[in-house]
């Protein structure tokens, strides 16, 4: 989930509707039955490879990481709020406002009900949200990785500004990655490509779609190993 989603309309900052709007898209996939695992990104705070007030890449990608922190603590807030039980893990490690990511452990949480929210990146710098993703997704052992957008699946151009974008419900890996469609970055579509895993493109404003997704609906994009 990237953090502009987070800011609604507003553009920047955290946009209290939309996060509610999405904690109720989360409980309502957790009452289904699915284990959920959130990574959120920080861009409505932070975007470190965007950022001109710093002249280190590396400075500038730890203020992103910390972005997604404050992301995750208010996603988790607005969970609890409606009653699902959530936990924070963050690749940076301060025990003291959040656990430190461990895979183990986020497993047991996983398998106890709780949703775990992945924050703090990778922990490392010049890595994506996206690679997050597709990190916690395999040592996790997920089944499918759901990208959450702000359109209902995958085009060759923005459908915001372009009448005649072309929806592709369901592309390989490969032809993902040659028609540069900007799904997902190179690294985070190659981790998936070579360990097999799915990837679920859908508009997370669109009322139900995760849920029906996880309930075998034909909904959003779909990238895998082959196209029929």
């Amino acid at each position: 989930m990237s953090g502009e989603a987070l800011a609604g309309d507003k553009g920047s900052g955290i946009d209290p509707e939309t996060l509610a709007s999405m904690a109720r898209l989360i409980k309502d996939a957790h009452a289904a039955g699915a284990q959920i695992g959130v990574v959120v990104g920080g861009g409505n705070i932070f975007r470190g490879l965007e950022a001109t007030v710093c002249s280190d890449r590396v400075n500038a990608d730890h203020m992103g990481m910390l972005a997604t922190v404050i992301n995750a603590i208010a996603m988790q807030d607005a969970l609890s709020t409606l009653g699902v039980p959530a936990v924070v893990m963050s690749a940076l490690e301060m025990p003291r406002v959040v656990e430190t990511f461990v895979r183990d452990r986020a497993v047991e949480h996983l398998e106890n009900g709780f949703v775990v929210i992945f924050a703090g990146g990778t922990g490392c710098p010049f890595f994506t949200t996206d690679t997050t993703a597709a990190l916690r997704a395999l040592e996790i052992g997920a089944n499918v990785l759901i990208k959450a957008t702000k359109v209902d699946g995958i085009y060759d151009k923005d459908p915001v500004k372009y009448l005649d974008a072309c929806f592709f419900p369901v592309l390989t890996y490969d032809e993902a990655l040659q028609r540069n469609l900007c799904v997902m970055d190179l690294t985070s579509i190659t981790l998936c490509r070579d360990n097999n895993l799915e990837i679920r493109v859908i508009n997370i404003k669109t009322p139900g779609s995760l849920e029906g997704l996880l309930k075998g609906d034909r909904v959003g994009s779909i990238v895998r190993g082959r196209s029929s």
